[in-house]
């Protein structure tokens, strides 16, 4: 396919998500089994395509003065890409497929670019009701703040301390120029390629291998503030894929127990054949069934219980641009109730002196500091751990400028911290 047909299928894409409201992966699948005379080069390219224009669609439709599709992907060409007019004009020439040529009004404002004036969420390329969660975040700093969770994010890998040392997996993969990361001590960051899109690992022995993970250094660093220590009962309480339980296994040495839970049974799937990749045999994996109490035997032993709360996920919009669309205010109402009933489910497993770790990939208050707050209110036997001190347990003392100023946790953001948003905060029981 020409770059100009490449473009056009783009736009195609975007139509179809737009019309049924459903995700970016899903129309991708559907135009790629419809047209199967294109590569996987053309999938990959068209792909990075539509992320680009759903990372900044607000702009671009207010720059065109049009919410089409075709309108925001010229928008996005020239506001993600930087491509210039004259190459706009080229790619679309009506030949082979690609979109018909400029019209002389869309010529016009893709040369003016002009987004002077644009209200602060078309300026930071995010739905309009959040504005004011936004503002009451970030304050003076929500357009930038917006902004990087509007770009692109790295690749970012876990090194697992239980088959290698850092230095081990830097050499291992060092074809792909690994940096280490700024904060994680067993991260590394891998550079983007050329087309937008992450080195492809499946066939890279040291991810055959276990020796590494793919984890963001957020995801990485909220599961070192958990300070997990060898011999102690763990319980990853939303489990997941179980990223942050391999990284617990790992920082325990294999010594102890951890037990991976999850309400939604489907999501624990994966975890099997990672655990066994990875090398671990301290974990075991628990199911929540319904009718069916598989933790009760939990009950007030665990040293430490780590809540991976449900949440909006506004802090993964760098990797997932088209969520940014599909959230509305009712899943945040939503949200709310699952963090609250998570928290007070939490509870019961955290022995005397044990402590609870939250996380959400979330940068909004609503669905962190306040809800701390609100739990805190309704268990006087709890208290929350300061962020710097927080910090200092795990060695990563270098956090506590990412400590919120609300009360509670630490707040990491693509702007502040070049990581995914997360928010990270430690109850203690007395």
């Amino acid at each position: 396919m020409t770059p100009g047909a490449r473009i056009a299928a783009a736009v195609e894409v975007l139509d179809d998500i737009e019309a049924r409201r459903r995700p970016a992966g899903d129309a991708l699948k559907d135009w790629g089994l419809g047209h199967r005379f294109a590569g996987s080069k053309d999938r990959a390219a068209i792909a990075t395509l539509v992320f680009d224009a759903l990372r900044r669609r607000a702009s671009s439709a207010y720059v065109m003065a049009e919410e089409t599709s075709r309108a925001i992907m010229l928008g996005a060409l020239r506001l993600a890409r930087g491509v210039s007019l004259e190459e706009i004009s080229a790619l679309c020439s009506g030949q082979g497929h690609a979109l018909s040529p400029l019209l002389e009004s869309e010529a016009g404002r893709l040369a003016a670019l002009d987004l002077a004036g644009a209200p602060l969420h078309v300026a930071g390329d995010f739905p309009e009701w959040l504005e004011p969660s936004f503002v009451a975040v970030f304050g003076e700093a929500a357009v930038e703040e917006a902004r990087a969770l509007a770009a692109r994010a790295p690749l970012d890998l876990r090194v697992n301390t239980l088959k290698a040392t850092h230095e081990k997996a830097l050499a291992s993969l060092a074809h792909l120029r690994p940096e280490p990361t700024p904060f994680s001590p067993v991260g590394l960051r891998l550079p983007l390629t050329a087309d937008g899109r992450g080195a492809a690992l499946a066939a890279e022995p040291a991810y055959v291998k276990g020796l590494v993970e793919i984890q963001d250094e957020a995801s990485q660093l909220a599961a070192l503030l958990a300070a997990a220590k060898p011999g102690e009962q763990a319980l990853d309480l939303c489990a997941g894929a179980g990223g942050k339980t391999l990284a617990l296994a790992a920082a325990m040495g294999n010594k102890g127990q951890v037990y991976a839970s999850d309400a939604d049974g489907r999501r624990l799937a994966p975890i099997h054949a990672r655990l066994e990749r990875a090398g671990v045999r301290n974990v075991q994996v628990r199911p929540q069934r319904a009718g069916a109490d598989l933790l009760a035997d939990l009950e007030g032993r665990c040293d430490l219980v780590v809540v991976d709360a449900p949440c909006t996920g506004t802090g993964t919009w760098r990797r997932n641009p088209d969520a940014k669309w599909r959230v509305r205010p009712g899943a945040l109402e939503q949200r709310i109730g699952d963090q609250d009933r998570a928290l007070a489910d939490a509870a019961r497993f955290v022995k005397p002196r044990g402590r609870m770790l939250y996380v959400t990939c979330s940068i909004l208050r609503e669905e962190n500091e306040d809800r701390l707050a609100a739990f805190l209110a309704g268990h006087d036997d709890f208290t929350s751990v300061p962020a710097r001190e927080m910090a200092e347990a795990a060695d990563l003392s270098e956090l506590a400028v990412f400590a919120s100023r609300f009360g509670y946790g630490l707040r990491l953001t693509p702007y502040a911290s070049a990581t995914d948003g997360f928010f990270v905060a430690m109850l203690a029981r007395r």
